[in-house]
């Protein structure tokens, strides 16, 4: 029974609530008349998410602040004047794969991604600097220098000065590192759906900083877990340190109350379930436990399999039970001991029973070898990648088997070798979108020696590699999918965008406006490179099919069929006009030069307008 409150409603909470829905990091705390905590906007802070401009502001509040904050906001709200490049001779499958990687700075790449997979990504997973306090790392020990992220952040006064002294005591590196995370959050958040979450590894350095900023990002209430990942068995002398850490941290933080952890996920790893029946992977188990003390039990004494417990010992499940296990014979004697079948599929990690606790995923030795020796045959190729069981495990328990993968701190790549090891394990279709800076590998390293300039050269190679030896470990599984697996990539790299002297961002054209433009196609730019820009600011994935055909001597591309049509050749004629509007396309992109005229080009507008009389009044565009 709903109880009946006098009076109107409460609109202020209700609007505070919507206003939380959209920009999480605008909610604060303060104290009402009563003394009472209670909800409230940082009207600043929502001052700047709708502000071209820093706005200053000096009243304090509960909330974690630190130089450089309003400008890394101001950051992540501003257009970039970026695009996409396809290359073709660094991919697999280009025509046909629907998985992504993207070389460039990240923070570029999320925003040029923005339109086109805006809430799409259902997982983010990212292994980000750990901020150790020595120069800034970007990626494990691949460095960005002080002064070119200073430089970046624009961290001076009027006269020049550094505001804060570049030492590791006073916060600095803190603040550097926040900076670097905050704008990258802000707007990976856009990308994931409603039901998305995102995991970021992290260890003691910074765990307490981030909580603070995924807080605000994506709002303390869809906070999920801060699992704790052990990262090795092991303790180690570390210099400096009073306690060697076995453990890092995966923190993980939903988009909304609308994404739930599955509780139970089904596991392949054939260590742990090296024993095969029927029935499918199992391992056994001894079911008896010490019968002394507060343990003992008289009435679990009975026989199992015509034997009882040893000396000493009593079974840990009730005779009811072993009835039951007996007629499925799921026990069997080795002639000491009675064991218990226990199988994948009833088997695996719960959490409500161990609800932080990843104690069997894999560990950091067990992340090296799998780069190192098992796919380049060579020691310390890369320094401490995450293990793919990690990988698939995050992956497993928080999206669907079609699932769109995001990494955008993507290293090695062990996000991709987890998605498509998962995928041939279960039949699944996730695709995954990996982004790297080409950060350069030190001249003295084993992965320079080998031929790898570049982590980003080092993150294809290993899905290529990677791809081959899933191919062949599971190429009776992949035989009866019904969909071939997907081990091929699109190689992207950020560059600037293909219309010369244009000073802000493509989204930022109207379609309509488009037919005004003069022809501003810069000249090393290939008809590929514009279809790919189009895509990205008609909203499409770049994972959508792209056929090319000829059709009267051009040209054309046909993206998803007919959602899109482009054709970047010259003297454009009634004919191919014919031809394309046949199959009733959605939208179609000419360039500028392929009309003599002003004239020709209203002619071929009207034309369209004549065989698609029901088509939208913007379904035609120049570049």
């Amino acid at each position: 029974m709903q109880k009946i409150i006098p009076g109107t409603p409460d609109l202020t909470d209700k609007k505070i609530e919507e206003i939380s829905k959209i920009f999480p990091n605008v909610i604060t705390e303060k104290e009402d008349d009563q003394g009472n905590t209670v909800k409230a906007v940082d009207f600043d802070l929502l001052r700047q998410e709708l502000s071209k401009q820093i706005v200053e502001d000096d009243n304090e509040r509960y909330r974690l602040d630190w130089p450089g904050k309003k400008r890394s906001l101001l950051k992540a709200n501003t257009p970039i004047d970026k695009t996409l490049r396809p290359v073709r001779e660094e991919s697999v499958n280009f025509d046909t794969t629907e998985n992504l990687y993207i070389e460039g700075d990240n923070f570029e790449a999320l925003k040029i991604l923005q339109e086109s997979y805006l809430g799409k990504v259902k997982m983010i997973y990212i292994d980000p600097p750990y901020n150790t306090g020595k120069d800034f790392v970007y990626r494990d020990n691949f460095k960005k220098s002080k002064a070119e992220y200073e430089e970046e952040l624009d961290i001076t006064d009027e006269e020049g000065g550094k505001l804060v002294k570049n030492t590791d005591t006073n916060g600095r590196f803190h603040s550097d590192w926040l900076s670097m995370m905050y704008e990258r959050l802000l707007i990976s958040r856009d990308l994931l759906r409603d039901d998305g979450v995102i995991f970021i590894s992290i260890d003691d350095n910074e765990v307490h900083n981030l909580r603070k900023i995924c807080d605000e990002v994506f709002g303390e209430e869809n906070f999920v877990a801060n699992f704790i990942w052990r990262k090795k068995t092991t303790t180690s002398n570390v210099k400096d340190a009073q306690v060697s850490s076995q453990a890092d941290y995966q923190l993980c933080y939903a988009k909304s109350e609308s994404f739930k952890l599955k509780q139970r996920v089904r596991s392949s790893d054939t260590r742990s379930y090296p024993e095969k029946d029927e029935l499918g992977r199992f391992r056994l188990a001894i079911i008896e436990k010490k019968d002394s003390g507060s343990y003992k039990r008289e009435t679990m004494k009975f026989k199992i399999l015509g034997h009882p417990p040893r000396d000493g010992k009593r079974w840990q499940i009730g005779e009811t039970t072993a009835r039951e296990l007996e007629k499925k014979k799921r026990f069997i004697f080795d002639g000491e001991k009675i064991k218990l079948k226990i199988y994948d599929f009833e088997d695996n990690d719960t959490y409500s029973a161990q609800p932080n606790l990843l104690l069997k995923h894999g560990s950091s030795d067990e992340g090296a070898k799998e780069v190192n020796d098992d796919l380049f045959s060579t020691s310390e190729l890369f320094d401490n990648p995450k293990p793919v069981k990690l990988a698939s495990f995050l992956i497993e328990v928080a999206s669907n088997k079609d699932s769109i993968i995001c990494d955008f701190f993507s290293g090695s790549s062990t996000t991709a070798h987890a998605v498509m090891q998962l995928n041939a394990e279960d039949d699944g279709n996730r695709k995954f979108i990996m982004v790297q800076i080409p950060e350069e590998t030190d001249e003295n390293s084993e992965a320079y020696k080998a031929g790898y300039k570049t982590i980003t050269e080092i993150g294809k190679e290993r899905i290529r590699r990677a791809a081959k030896k899933i191919e062949e470990d599971y190429k009776d599984e992949l035989a009866k999918r019904e969909l071939p697996l997907d081990t091929g990539f699109r190689v992207f790299k950020v560059d600037s965008t293909n219309i010369e002297d244009v000073a802000r961002h493509p989204s930022e054209l109207a379609q309509e406006s488009l037919l005004d433009l003069v022809d501003n196609v810069k000249p090393d730019r290939t008809p590929e490179d514009l279809l790919i820009e189009i895509m990205l600011n008609s909203g499409l994935e770049l994972s959508l099919p792209i056929v090319r055909k000829e059709i009267n001597y051009k040209t054309v591309f046909f993206v998803a069929e007919n959602s899109l049509v482009a054709c970047f050749d010259k003297e454009i004629d009634e004919q191919l006009v014919d031809e394309i509007a046949k199959i009733k396309p959605l939208r179609v992109v000419f360039r500028d030069a392929s009309f003599k005229d002003d004239k020709d080009r209203i002619n071929i507008e009207n034309r369209f307008k004549v065989m698609l009389p029901d088509a939208p009044d913007n379904i035609v565009n120049v570049i």
